[in-house]
């Protein structure tokens, strides 16, 4: 699928993210720890998604480059941990070894802590944003990644691994809610605190943000077990070997077919009731990349 604008927007983001980390003068490596991972390929979907949803607000899409680098650096940090031995045990990622791999696990450790932390920084000091508008990003961001968030539906997720340890549907979508959709949420929610658009503008996104994470996730899930290996950069197989609660040890793999096909007709109709005024032709390629990526 070929879209020249999400084109465009991803060799803008990687321009910018190979000179957002510079060396600095305590003359360590970590600096090439954190690169290695954000500099490591992936899709940049999230950045992208909040570029085009700040472009389809009529708002200079340029605005939200700092924001989303920081996104992009909250959601690297978040695959070098889960990626140590502590969680996933991954010896790959994306095709190539994983940062604990090359660095060493302390180092990764540290290197995504340094992400976390860059994140913000880069944020607070935009001065294209006004301060009242910094404060709502960080305070987004901050809720997204956090406790309640990403981490803690991370938490939740490895809590229900093993056996004995399944959990109802209810639970799943809660834990995919937090650990995937935060950050997909984010990213469109974080262009609404830019744009600062009508309120039920920013209610339909909202949603649509909602449905596209759980999209994501259920997709993830099918990947796992009729994904290209090769594609993917990784093994599958792995919920099942670990007896992980999915959303296809759930409902099986057709009924996991009809949960997606749920939540994206569900994403249509969000965007399908914007004012006419918007564009919604990028964000609905967005629910189509979704339905038909293989990696």
């Amino acid at each position: 699928m070929m879209n020249h604008k999400i084109d465009n927007l991803t060799d803008e983001i990687n321009k910018l993210l190979q000179n957002s980390i510079p060396n600095s003068s305590l003359n360590t490596d970590l600096e090439n720890s954190m690169r290695y991972s954000l500099e490591a390929g992936g899709k940049r979907i999230r950045p992208v998604l909040l570029l085009l949803t700040l472009d389809m607000l009529a708002k200079d899409y340029k605005l939200g480059y700092s924001s989303a680098l920081g996104l992009e650096m909250v959601h690297t940090y978040s695959l070098i941990h889960d990626d140590l031995p502590a969680m996933d045990n991954d010896d790959y990622r994306r095709g190539k070894l994983t940062n604990h791999k090359v660095y060493g696990e302390w180092k990764a450790i540290l290197a995504g802590d340094a992400l976390l932390t860059k994140a913000f920084d880069i944020i607070i000091n935009d001065d294209n944003l006004k301060d009242d508008v910094k404060v709502k990003l960080i305070k987004r961001l901050s809720s997204a990644s956090g406790h309640l968030g990403m981490v803690g539906g991370q938490t939740l997720d490895m809590q229900s691994e093993g056996e004995g340890s399944a959990v109802d549907l209810n639970t799943l979508e809660h834990i995919h809610h937090a650990k995937t959709g935060a950050l997909l949420k984010f990213a469109v929610m974080a262009a609404v605190d830019i744009a600062e658009p009508e309120t039920n503008v920013a209610s339909l996104l909202e949603s649509y943000s909602e449905h596209l994470g759980l999209m994501f996730q259920i997709k993830d899930d099918l990947l796992d077990i009729y994904g290209d290996e090769a594609k993917l950069g990784k093994a599958t197989g792995s919920d099942i070997e670990n007896d992980k609660s999915t959303y296809v040890s759930l409902l099986g793999q057709d009924g996991a077919e009809e949960k997606l096909k749920s939540h994206t007709e569900s994403a249509y109709t969000c965007l399908a009731r914007l004012p006419e005024k918007y564009d919604t032709s990028n964000l609905k390629f967005i629910i189509e990349l979704f339905n038909n990526r293989e990696s």
